[in-house]
């Protein structure tokens, strides 16, 4: 196995490794789990593995879940599909900053998102290190947060084009969770910032300490949940990926966000995704 760094920042490019043993080998999947740990994202190329192999690698670090708007591959629900083509809606949701599904109670721990087809040029995926995003936050700033909590909605983002009844329906299926606005990791300990392009709003913020009249709330509390969900767009926090047919990439969705590229002219993109089950933000 060889370990190439990518940025200073995160991400780590592996060679010399077959993820479809990996799916079955206690050894190379622990291997695998340390440099995610340290890398908090990782890629691999030329790793031709089928639906069933996609999913027993990514199930090394905890079962799967589906997602209620995205297909799951025939015979392997734990893989959805994230396809675009030139027939697909003109409605883009993955070109914002983002942890996976944090309008989920319990967000994912991670993913593994292989490619199946991409465009020739473009279509690159950007991911950032949220635990750095925090750790050079100015400590002013690292005290107003310390405590705040943060609503995150699906309804507000994925479904908000929907019609008012599937629009309800869904949230009632998925209502909108609070996590701390800075949270720790549950494995290194390590505290990141934890709002995204899910967001909605602090739900903790209107107090005596940071409210004296209305504008403090009104303007004070957007031009905050503003300013940091702005530091994943940093690049010095940032690597970025361009897609080969058969790469594949695995993060650690709880102190990382990405950003789908979304530059390339109406052709065929094809990722398949396995979803890791995580934990309650704490």
């Amino acid at each position: 196995m060889h370990v190439e760094q990518l940025t200073c920042a995160l991400g780590a490019e592996i060679s010399g490794i077959s993820l479809a043993e990996a799916g079955t080998n206690d050894d190379l999947a622990g291997a695998v789990n340390e440099l995610l740990l340290k890398h908090k994202v990782l890629f691999f190329r030329d790793q031709d593995i089928t639906d069933a192999e996609h999913a027993a690698f990514a199930r090394r670090f905890g079962e799967l879940e589906d997602h209620p708007l995205a297909a799951s591959a025939t015979g392997e629900p734990g893989i959805i599909h994230i396809w675009k083509s030139p027939e697909s809606p003109p409605e883009r949701y993955e070109n914002a900053w983002h942890n996976d599904a944090t309008w989920r109670e319990i967000p994912p721990m991670g993913a593994v998102l292989r490619c199946v087809e991409c465009p020739p040029v473009g279509g690159d995926t950007m991911w950032a290190n949220m635990e750095l995003a925090y750790a050079r936050l100015p400590d002013r700033v690292k005290e107003d947060i310390a405590d705040l909590w943060a609503r995150h909605s699906m309804e507000a983002s994925f479904m908000a084009a929907k019609p008012v009844d599937e629009r309800l329906a869904m949230k009632a299926r998925f209502p909108d969770p609070e996590h701390p606005v800075v949270r720790t990791h549950p494995v290194t300990g390590n505290k990141s910032l934890f709002v995204n392009g899910f967001t909605t709003h602090f739900t903790n913020y209107h107090t005596a300490s940071r409210v004296r009249v209305g504008q403090d709330f009104t303007q004070g509390s957007s031009n905050l949940l503003q300013y940091l969900t702005n530091q994943a767009a940093i690049p010095e926090y940032q690597v970025r990926w361009r897609w080969t047919p058969n790469s594949v990439a695995l993060w650690d969705n709880r102190c990382t966000q990405h950003y789908a590229v979304m530059d390339y002219p109406p052709c065929v993109r094809r990722m398949n995704r396995a979803t890791i089950i995580g934990d309650r933000p704490f």
